[in-house]
């Protein structure tokens, strides 16, 4: 894993609206997402798994975020492990 993967520069928050309900999630969650995209999946992805809308909203992921009762928990739990360099976290996709 690269040592950027292991920055919060690496990944975006994107910010719920009603394009992202009708996508992913149901909740008002606020949901993790790689800076550069993957080209290998067929479909743009959060860290835990939900579909991108094809506009997002996004905004830049600060150390205060991490701790904001709005983010999705399994995106938390997946950057935490990715940042740790644990293999799980690259299985997870």
């Amino acid at each position: 894993m690269s040592r950027s993967a292991r920055t919060l520069y690496a990944y975006r928050i994107i910010v719920p609206d009603e394009q992202y309900d009708m996508f992913a999630c149901r909740e008002n969650r606020l949901h993790l997402a790689l800076r550069q995209l993957e080209l290998s999946g067929s479909a743009d992805r959060t860290l835990c798994g939900g579909l991108l809308p094809a506009q997002p909203r996004w905004r830049e992921l600060e150390r205060a975020t991490l701790k904001d009762r709005q983010l999705c928990p399994n995106c938390r739990q997946l950057l935490e492990a990715r940042r740790k360099g644990l293999p799980s976290a690259t299985a997870a996709w």
